[in-house]
């Protein structure tokens, strides 16, 4: 795939059938009614545990996928269950942060969104939960889903590039078409990235790079890269929303956000671009916390995050992502505009969640411990 913008995509496709139901939030928590306090009609769920999650009666999220799938999940959660929710939104970095500093004691039962590396590196420190949801057997790859119980995948992300396609034409330059182009001197202060401390897209990121090039020379690409970077973002899809207004002309970012941005916003000028040497991918994920106050409703939240009821409402408030359950409904926009979820390189996960706190470190030490460009508000 490359550089596939809305102009593009409405010359061979019409949007005129496409529904897209927008989903505000102006609080945290849930105000979708609650049901008679029964999960009739819905199967796959133990009437133990749900009846347990009942009694518990609160559920409490931590949110790092964008705000209103968290408010669509947890509405659906409380009409399914008449459980109350209430959430909050963090960027993986900053729930990390959080529940680390929690240790054992968390102010939320679950984290919901996200990618998998902050994960680990909680489930590494003891804090997540083990569980083993029954509807893990939809899972469609070994990949998606951790080795030991502690989170479980529900969907997939693909790093790419996003262009502003009126500033590249302005400027008199061409896009980028895969990393090593980014280091090009034309692009000097257009290029809009991720705090590594904050966002799990930047992990990715970092640990991309590392993978493609090896240790030494990826985090001396990402020194290089940081000469063309205008802004490091708090969270990871920081640039896709400055992408179609032309404050950014070039971001590192999930393609899905770049589509939400060209079909939900309207930008037709915003072009998609994987790398040519083939795109890396998150896994987003759910966890419960270990030694959370509701963990039956924290249990009961696992088996949901795995079903359709769950994350086939995805695509219908903006999130594009590839879902990871074999009876789930693909986003078929995503794939209209082109984005192909098999055309990834051959990544090493093991190597990501083992190291990419050390790696973390290591890049922030090269580039002299940041300055203003990164974002933390």
């Amino acid at each position: 795939m490359h550089n596939v913008s809305r102009r593009d995509f409405l010359g061979a496709s019409a949007l005129a059938g496409l529904a897209l139901a927008g989903c505000g939030g102006g609080g945290s928590d849930s105000d979708a009614p609650a049901s008679d306090g029964g999960a009739a009609g819905v199967e796959g769920y133990d009437a133990d545990l749900v009846a347990a999650a009942q009694a518990e009666g609160e559920l409490v999220v931590y949110g790092t996928c964008e705000e209103p799938y968290i408010i669509a999940a947890c509405d659906k959660f409380t009409e399914l269950f008449g459980i109350t929710t209430s959430w909050q939104r963090l960027g993986g970095g900053e729930v990390l942060a959080k529940i680390q500093e929690e240790n054992g004691h968390p102010s939320a039962d679950v984290w919901f969104g996200g990618g998998c590396t902050s994960y680990v590196q909680a489930a590494n420190g003891g804090l997540l939960m083990k569980a083993s949801p029954a509807n893990l057997s939809h899972i469609t790859n070994p990949n998606f889903t951790s080795t030991d119980g502690t989170w479980v995948g529900i969907y997939m992300g693909i790093l790419g590039f996003l262009t502003n396609n009126e500033e590249l034409e302005a400027k008199g330059i061409e896009g980028p078409t895969d990393w090593p182009d980014l280091l090009d001197p034309k692009y000097q202060g257009l290029i809009w990235s991720s705090n590594y401390n904050t966002a799990s897209t930047a992990e990715l990121i970092l640990n991309t790079v590392i993978q493609k090039y090896g240790h030494d020379e990826g985090i001396q690409f990402l020194v290089d890269l940081d000469k063309n970077i205008a802004q490091y973002t708090k969270s990871g899809g920081g640039p896709s929303k400055s992408i179609g207004i032309g404050e950014c002309t070039i971001g590192i970012n999930f393609l899905h956000d770049g589509i939400y941005q060209i079909v939900d916003n309207g930008y037709d000028n915003i072009g998609l671009v994987a790398p040519s040497s083939g795109a890396s991918y998150e896994v987003g994920a759910s966890a419960g916390l270990e030694g959370c106050a509701h963990p039956n409703a924290a249990q009961l939240w696992l088996e949901y995050v795995l079903t359709p009821e769950c994350v086939n409402q995805a695509k219908e408030v903006g999130s594009y992502q590839f879902l990871v359950i074999d009876n789930a409904e693909q986003p078929q926009i995503a794939i209209d505009m082109g984005v192909d979820p098999d055309n990834v390189m051959d990544f090493d996960f093991a190597d990501m969640m083992a190291n990419t706190a050390t790696y973390k470190e290591e890049v922030m030490a090269a580039l002299g411990g940041g300055d203003d460009r990164f974002k933390t508000e």
